[in-house]
């Protein structure tokens, strides 16, 4: 099936935060462009969601008079490659705030995240950076990345600090940062 082009593909139609999935930072035959991104057809089975979004004529699932609807049934009981959790957490925070602010949100989070891959990634834990910025409010990164260690030490020695303070603040706000099976 082929997809109208979204105009922000690191949010998709509904609710996940495509920029921080670990698809989408993959080089190769493999990455994910974002929702309906630029050959999103070629590397992603075909969507419902999307699919019933475009034909109504709506960017995001809240925008539709129907949201939430039976599409969503089950949803948050379980996980694909980018956690389900805040799907909706998400969705209405973009209703809610507008998607301008939303979309800065989520760049800066995004933003985040490139700079751990890059900086902090072991080779071991993109997933689980991925998830730990999707689930982390922004205001909490802001401050565990002014924590983060130099980037010029040792790459293990920076990876397992980073990992440690992720999963200390999670633990503190009730987060899990492991995927539900």
């Amino acid at each position: 099936m082929n997809y109208q082009l979204r105009e922000y593909p690191l949010f998709s139609a509904c609710g996940l935060n495509c920029g921080l999935c670990p698809r989408y930072h993959t080089d190769g035959d493999s990455r994910c462009p974002g929702c309906a991104g630029e050959g999103f057809s070629d590397v992603h089975p075909p969507c419902g969601v999307l699919s019933c979004a475009q034909r109504k004529g709506v960017d995001y699932c809240f925008e539709c008079d129907e949201y939430p609807c039976p599409k969503y049934d089950g949803v948050d009981g379980s996980d694909s490659f980018i956690t389900h959790l805040n799907q909706f957490k998400d969705l209405d925070k973009a209703k809610t705030i507008g998607m301008p602010a939303y979309k800065a949100e989520l760049d800066e989070k995004v933003r985040i995240l490139e700079t751990l891959l890059r900086d902090y990634n072991d080779g071991r834990r993109k997933s689980f950076f991925c998830l730990a910025v999707n689930l982390i409010e922004l205001k909490d990164l802001r401050a565990l990345m002014a924590q983060l260690p130099d980037p010029l030490d040792s790459i293990k020695v920076k990876a397992k600090i980073a990992a440690d303070l992720f999963k200390e603040l999670a633990e503190k706000r009730g987060i899990t940062l492991t995927l539900r099976k």
